[in-house]
């Protein structure tokens, strides 16, 4: 009970800071309650209405950005939150590929006679998860982001109800998802008993001016470990990616897209701001994990992803590769995490989540396109005689796969450029000469599904795939988006740079 003389203060509310978020909330509860009140919308407005709202937050957000320029990164809300250009980059990042993903979704929709608003407010909701996570200052805000995230992606993998693989994608991603943020849960708790306290600022400061005894430091230790094992999971690293090509390959692709960007983006900003930004003492202790983690999931996801004979597998297996790539970034950052010159690794890794949000997004809408052509059909077959049916659309996807496995003069070359130049930087040879050659064994993943695109042909190539104009439009601008950054790359890479000033 409180005394007479105390008295509870509550902490300001910065509401144009919290722009982004306020955006997203309210997108999903528009479609929600007017999409429930309402008879059904005109066609397409759901989807244009779930893009405006991605449009006005990733707008926020620059707007936000430009604010942090001129005066210096803080918190928000008591501290629970950081307001810096880490947490902005990721609310673009996530924006970018929501809108994107609403586009592609719209006539996926409309065309099963399923448009409704209950698909697009789980996306916003989703959004909203990712964008908390890569803001949040304080670990038990941070596991609602994840939650957030984590159950609308659920309900979204289990959304085709007619179709027995996605019920079957929808559930096992339930149970492992339960168990890993179990583990996260769990590790959380053992934060908080080795430093009493969640909030970041003040986990890096018991750090900096106690010494941890009487166990402590090994409660800190265990929980950095289960730390790991949740977000590994989230990331879709080996050897917790057992869930990935099945929930990939039985979810609608739609929402295979949506996993593959903004759930990939949000949990690497969490572990990156647990991590790198909370956890730099122990950088020493949690760095080998990250190393062993990106060889394996180089390694086992360019292998396995290459004797694949579903596009899907071998897109969900290129996502864990990708995942490596990303780690490797990661794990260049822990050298210098909590230094003055933190290097290149976190700023190319979150270009690399920008760049793969948009180029994977892009993939799997020419995906869609191919597969409702096809009877849901995605294997290699599918694929067959794409250059005579539809020559944009199979440029496009050359594009997209050349991108994915780091050829010059797209943004793919970009991100993987600079993440194995930051592992350089750092003397991290080994890992970068794996990750390498990973990228050669891989590009034989995108070469086959090429071949099978130009140079084969199909037993029914005389029909065309109908593209319509909201899908057309998304694999246009994530085409033109992967060569600009691929020809043009300066202007991101500057801004990237700024991320390493960040609020604790």
């Amino acid at each position: 009970m409180l005394a007479q003389d105390d008295f509870f203060l509550a902490p300001g509310i910065e509401w144009f800071h919290l722009g982004p978020v306020i955006a997203l909330v309210s997108g999903a509860l528009v479609l929600l309650v007017v999409g429930a009140l309402t008879p059904r919308w005109p066609r397409g407005l759901y989807a244009y209405v779930t893009a405006l709202t991605a449009a006005v937050a990733g707008g926020l957000a620059v707007f936000n950005w430009n604010d942090i320029t001129d005066d210096g990164v803080s918190t928000l809300v008591g501290g629970a939150l950081a307001f810096d250009t880490f947490a902005q980059m990721i609310t673009i990042t996530v924006c970018a590929a929501t809108l994107l993903v609403a586009l592609v979704t719209d006539d996926e929709l409309r065309r099963a006679g399923k448009d409704g608003p209950e698909v697009y407010a789980l996306f916003l909701i989703a959004a909203t998860g990712a964008v908390v996570m890569g803001s949040a200052n304080d670990l038990i805000l941070l596991f609602l982001g994840l939650e957030t995230l984590s159950l609308a992606l659920y309900v979204l993998a289990a959304s085709d109800r007619e179709r027995p693989t996605s019920q079957e994608a929808g559930i096992k991603y339930f149970v492992l998802g339960g168990f890993a943020s179990a583990f996260f849960l769990y590790g959380i708790a053992l934060i908080y008993g080795g430093t009493q306290s969640t909030n970041i600022g003040e986990i890096i400061g018991s750090f900096q001016t106690s010494v941890l005894l009487d166990g402590k430091d090994t409660l800190v230790l265990a929980g950095i470990a289960l730390l790991i094992v949740g977000l590994g999971f989230k990331v879709a690293a080996v050897p917790f990616h057992m869930w990935t090509p099945d929930v990939y390959q039985g979810a609608p692709t739609n929402v295979t897209a949506f996993m593959a960007s903004v759930g990939k983006a949000g949990a690497f900003a969490a572990m990156l701001r647990v991590l790198v930004i909370a956890l730099p003492f122990h950088r020493d202790d949690w760095r080998p994990a990250i190393w062993v983690l990106a060889v394996l999931s180089l390694v086992i996801g360019s292998v396995l992803a290459v004797v694949q004979t579903d596009v899907k597998r071998m897109l969900a297996y290129s996502s864990i590769s990708h995942a490596g790539f990303i780690l490797v970034g990661v794990e260049a950052a822990g050298h210098n995490a909590g230094e003055l010159a933190p290097g290149d690794g976190m700023p190319s890794v979150l270009t690399y989540l920008l760049l793969y949000s948009v180029l994977t997004v892009g993939s799997f809408a020419v995906v869609s396109l191919v597969a409702r052509n096809n009877g849901g059909d995605t294997s290699l077959d599918a694929f067959k005689g794409l250059a005579q049916r539809r020559p944009t659309i199979a440029l496009a996807l050359t594009v997209f796969l050349l991108a994915q496995a780091g050829v010059p003069l797209t943004s793919g070359f970009i991100a993987k450029w600079g993440v194995i130049q930051a592992a350089v930087e750092e003397e991290s040879y080994a890992i970068a000469i794996i990750a390498m050659v990973a990228a050669v064994v891989a590009a034989f993943l995108y070469l086959r599904i090429m071949v099978s695109t130009w140079l084969e042909t199909g037993a029914e190539s005389t029909e065309r795939e109908a593209v319509p104009f909201s899908t057309g439009v998304a694999v246009f601008s994530a085409a033109a988006f992967t060569l600009l950054i691929g020809v043009w790359p300066g202007w991101l890479l500057d801004a990237a740079e700024s991320v390493t000033t960040y609020a604790k």
